[in-house]
């Protein structure tokens, strides 16, 4: 299994570094560029025109690589089927965006009935096929906790919100893509750990990531878009909830977190106090930009948190 592991690294790796200098100018071709908000920082307005939809170097690669291994290691096939199911979802977004010209892309409404299906797809088959147990781990605990009926109500909840946590967080150079390969690791060194398939899935998706990061750290030359960033949090949320790990994603998806619960404070004290902000911008890395950070301190920042926080979660196994 860790020979498989290194190949599957080095081929996930190979194809999206070649593929990605290929695709950027095909993106570019048919104009399937950045929309910028006017409302957001002004910083971001030079980045208007970068190729998006970087996301399909990623699935590309992940989906190639796993292809090869999936005879072998059929059992992650529930996840492959998530992130690409979210990636699809992705795709529609960047597509509407691209097509109509208009930074919202699916309505809320049709975005999150997709995710509801994609999400209870998923679920079913775990609870049909896979033999999965309503218990989960706890973070520094020998034994598990037993979820009974809350059992799928909780892991709807777990992987929605990590799925447009992972959304949010795409939006600055290099800071998804850098973030979510360290919770990749991760979770490949857990998978290993468990003797599980999903190590050659985690391993594909760690590949594919460093090598479009080449192409996405400040300045990017592309942009993962929607298909990317849902993709990665369908692949996040459902590795962990096939590893019985969901609630270690409070501490390596902590900016995930942190990022869609800014959101969720912002609208609310907005609401609230009648047009009062309570952080200068969000998601929570543009509260960063307007107070002065630059772009590449707040990735270092978030991604040494991720890092620091997917240690202690390994302790806490």
């Amino acid at each position: 299994m860790q020979t498989d592991i290194i190949y599957v690294i080095l081929i996930s790796f190979c194809i999206s570094v070649l593929l990605t200098p290929l695709l950027i100018p095909f993106l570019q071709k048919f104009k399937m560029a950045q929309y910028v908000r006017e409302e957001g920082p002004k910083s971001h307005l030079k980045k208007k025109g970068t190729p998006t939809m970087g996301g399909l170097m990623i699935l590309t690669a992940v989906l190639v690589t796993s292809a090869l291994f999936l005879k072998k290691y059929p059992g992650m096939a529930p996840v492959l089927f998530t992130t690409l199911g979210f990636g699809l979802i992705g795709f529609l977004d960047d597509y509407i965006k691209i097509v109509m010209r208009r930074n919202l892309g699916l309505t809320p409404w049709q975005k999150m009935l997709l995710q509801i299906v994609i999400t209870a797809v998923f679920l079913f088959d775990l609870y049909q096929y896979e033999n999965q147990t309503s218990q989960i781990l706890v973070p520094f605990m020998e034994e598990g906790i037993e979820l009974g009926k809350w059992y799928l109500p909780f892991l709807f909840l777990v992987i929605l919100g990590t799925v447009n946590g992972a959304n949010f967080t795409d939006g600055l150079d290099g800071l998804e893509s850098g973030v979510t390969v360290l919770i990749s690791v991760f979770l490949t060194v857990v998978a290993m750990e468990f003797q599980n398939d999903l190590c050659i899935m985690t391993s594909a998706v760690t590949g594919s990531l460093l090598g479009f990061l080449l192409f996405n750290v400040h300045p990017a030359k592309v942009f993962m878009g929607d298909t990317g960033s849902l993709a990665l949090g369908g692949f996040v949320a459902s590795t962990a909830v096939m590893l019985k790990i969901p609630l270690f994603l409070t501490m390596i998806a902590v900016i995930y977190l942190l990022e869609v619960v800014s959101v969720i404070l912002q609208v609310g004290y907005f609401k609230l106090t009648g047009g009062k902000r309570l952080f200068r911008m969000a998601p929570l890395h543009h509260h960063f930009e307007m107070c002065g950070w630059e772009e590449n301190r707040i990735v270092v920042f978030f991604s040494i948190i991720t890092a620091l926080m997917c240690l202690l979660a390994l302790k806490g196994l």
